[in-house]
């Protein structure tokens, strides 16, 4: 392992567009479903719906988050709806599986989606058996990344010293908060989309556009 990372003892990740690529394009499919949601739901077009989509998005941390605040939605329907989507686009990750599998210590997966969403990722590129747990939305109380108290509760929960930590996440301003209580930071940087006028990274650690292929360098130096 790496010099500085011989400290790590828990491996945290982010999902959507961490363990796979912004360019497989599975997440435009997630934008669509809150639109037509929105819609349905106050009765706006779709130029309006995209528009309080992201707005809430960027105010609030989750499109979701804004949605509970704003319009008190079931957040059970909200994730079951939007969520109603083909996985096709995903492919098997070889290079993620091998680095997964040679990490030593906990691996857990820390996302603003739910178990079942992320368990049907998770079986599609092929990282089913890869983690010890999977701490959601629903686990946060809906206090979604980068609430504080979401990275804090992830700890409780699970027992974790944030300065033995490692975070990995495509959203970079999800990485601020980790850092402030001690973890390490990995920005993957694949092209997903970042809120406006966001351009501070004196938080991140590490960048990559494959954390698949970060973590095979990191271990390589064990050799």
């Amino acid at each position: 392992m790496r010099a500085e990372l011989n400290h790590i003892r828990n491996w945290i990740f982010d999902l959507d567009n961490t363990l796979y690529p912004a360019s497989a394009n599975l997440f435009p499919l997630i934008d669509a479903r809150m639109g037509e949601y929105i819609m349905k739901l106050i009765g706006c077009d779709a130029v309006e719906a995209h528009r309080i989509q992201k707005d809430y998005f960027f105010a609030h941390g989750t499109t979701l988050s804004g949605l509970m605040t704003e319009h008190a939605v079931d957040p059970h329907h909200f994730l079951n709806y939007v969520h109603d989507i083909d996985m096709d686009v995903l492919e098997r990750n070889e290079a993620l599986v091998a680095a997964l599998a040679r990490l030593p210590g906990r691996k857990l997966i820390f996302t603003n989606a739910d178990t079942d969403y992320a368990g049907r990722i998770l079986e599609r590129i092929g990282l089913h058996d890869s983690f010890e747990a999977v701490h959601d939305i629903h686990a946060t109380g809906f206090r979604p990344k980068p609430d504080p108290q979401a990275y804090q509760g992830l700890c409780d929960a699970y027992g974790l010293d944030p300065a033995h930590s490692l975070f990995v996440e495509d959203l970079a301003r999800n990485l601020k908060p980790a850092k402030a209580i001690g973890m390490a930071t990995v920005w993957v940087d694949n092209g997903s989309e970042q809120p406006p006028n966001d351009s501070d990274r004196s938080f991140i650690d590490y960048t990559t556009k494959d954390i698949g292929h970060w973590l095979l360098e990191i271990l390589e130096d064990q050799a």
